[in-house]
C-alpha cells in the first residue's frame, strides 16, 4: 500500500484514501468527510492503485497461462499507464520472510520486480546436480512485482544457483527494442540466517532481501569482470579474509600444522536467527571444506577446534572421519595447547 490508495474496511463500512503511515503495520485513512485515523494495514483492502504490492489478476504465474501468452492465444489487457523516466529496464529478485522474527523456521517468498514500462515474459530456475530446473515462468507487467513461489528452510540449499532470463516489449505502442536478458545469480544462502540482511525497501512493508537482476539496462553478470572490478573485489576479498585469519592459523613446526577454529563467533559475525541445528551443519560444511582442500597433502596434520562444550561438535566430527574419511587418522589433539578442546586429522 502507499499513500494516495484508494481502500476500503474489511470490518467496517466505507472506506477513504491513505494519506501516510503511522508504522510498518498502521495507515493514516481520510474518509470522505476529510478526517484522518489510524487503521491497521491488514483491516484494509486497496479498490485502486498503481503500486508494486498489489498482485495484478493478469500476472501469470502458472505454466498452463504462460503457455497460452507464448502462443498468442492470451489476449494482453489495455496498456498499463507508463512512469516518466522508466523506460530503462530495472529489475531485482525480492526475498521476504513470512516472520522476520522467527527466521530459523519462517518460510520465505521470493518475488520478480519490473521497475520499467516494459513487460517482461520471465523464467526461472536453479542449478541442482549440475542440470537446471525451472521454478517459474510467466509474464510480469510493467511497474509492478510478482510473487513467483514460497519456499520452506529445507528448500534454501536449492537457491544457491538461481538463473532469470527475460523478454522486454511494450504493447500497443512504439518502443526501443531491447535485448534479451539471461542472468546467473550467486545467492548467499547464509544471508537468510541473519536479520540485519533484510533491508527496508521501496517495494515492500517488510524488510527484504534484494539481488540485482538488470540495472538500468545493463544484466548483472558475476561472470565478466573489467579490470576495476578485479581490483574492487581482491580489496574486498582482503577485508573478507582478514576474519578468517582468526580462524585459520598455520604455523610451522617439523610437519606443518593447519589449525581450524570452528567455534562459530570465528565463523560468522552474528548466529541471530539461527537454530542450535542450523549452527552445527555451518560448522560441519566448514569442516568439511577444509578436508576437500587437503584430502591430497599426504602427511598434512590438521587440527579442529571445537571446544569442550557438551560434546556434540566433537562426536560430529567423529561420525563424519569415520564415514567420509576412514584412511585418516584422527586423535585428541595436543593436551598441553588445547586441553580437551581440539581434534587432530591427519591425512593418508
Amino acid at each position: 500500500m502507499k499513500i494516495g490508495d484508494k481502500v476500503r474496511f474489511l470490518n467496517d463500512v466505507g472506506g477513504g484514501v491513505i494519506k501516510g503511515f503511522k508504522d510498518k503495520g498502521t495507515a493514516w485513512v481520510e474518509d470522505e468527510s476529510g478526517f484522518d485515523f489510524p487503521v491497521p494495514l491488514h483491516e484494509l483492502v486497496v479498490i485502486e492503485t498503481d503500486d508494486y504490492n498489489i498482485e495484478k489478476k493478469g500476472s501469470a504465474t502458472d505454466s498452463k497461462r504462460a503457455e497460452n501468452l507464448i502462443a498468442g492465444t492470451v489476449k494482453i489487457e489495455e496498456p498499463s499507464l507508463e512512469v516518466r523516466g522508466r523506460d530503462n529496464l530495472n529489475v531485482f529478485l525480492g526475498f521476504v520472510p513470512e516472520n522476520s522474527r522467527q527466521l530459523q523456521t519462517t518460510d520465505f517468498e521470493s518475488y520478480l520486480i519490473n521497475d520499467s514500462n516494459y513487460y517482461l515474459y520471465y523464467t526461472y530456475q536453479n542449478e541442482l546436480d549440475g542440470a537446471w530446473q525451472l521454478r517459474s515462468h510467466g509474464l510480469l507487467e510493467p511497474n509492478s512485482k510478482l510473487l513467483i513461489e514460497k519456499f520452506d528452510k529445507i528448500r534454501l540449499n536449492e537457491l544457491e544457483q538461481v538463473a532469470i532470463q527475460l523478454i522486454p516489449f511494450k504493447h500497443a505502442t512504439g518502443y526501443n527494442l531491447k535485448p534479451a536478458v539471461s542472468v546467473e545469480l550467486k545467492i548467499d544462502v547464509v544471508k537468510f540466517y541473519k536479520l540485519h540482511a533484510f533491508k527496508d525497501t521501496e517495494f515492500f512493508v517488510e524488510s527484504a532481501l534484494l539481488y540485482d537482476v538488470v540495472k538500468d539496462d545493463v544484466s548483472v553478470d558475476p561472470v565478466v569482470i573489467d579490470p576495476v572490478s578485479i581490483e574492487e573485489a581482491i580489496a574486498f576479498q582482503k577485508k573478507i579474509d582478514a576474519p578468517i585469519k582468526k580462524s585459520i592459523r598455520r604455523r610451522k613446526e617439523k610437519n606443518s600444522i593447519l589449525e581450524v577454529d570452528l567455534h562459530i563467533h570465528e565463523l560468522l559475525d552474528t548466529t541471530q536467527g539461527m537454530s542450535n541445528k542450523d549452527i552445527l551443519e555451518y560448522q560441519l560444511k566448514e569442516f568439511h571444506k577444509v578436508m576437500e582442500e587437503n584430502k591430497s597433502n599426504k602427511g598434512q596434520r590438521i587440527v579442529f577446534i571445537h571446544g569442550k562444550g557438551d560434546g556434540v561438535l566433537r562426536k560430529s566430527l567423529a561420525d563424519e572421519i569415520r564415514k567420509k574419511y576412514k584412511k585418516c587418522i584422527s586423535q585428541d589433539a595436543s593436551f598441553k595447547e588445547y586441553g580437551f578442546g581440539a581434534t587432530m586429522v591427519t591425512i593418508r
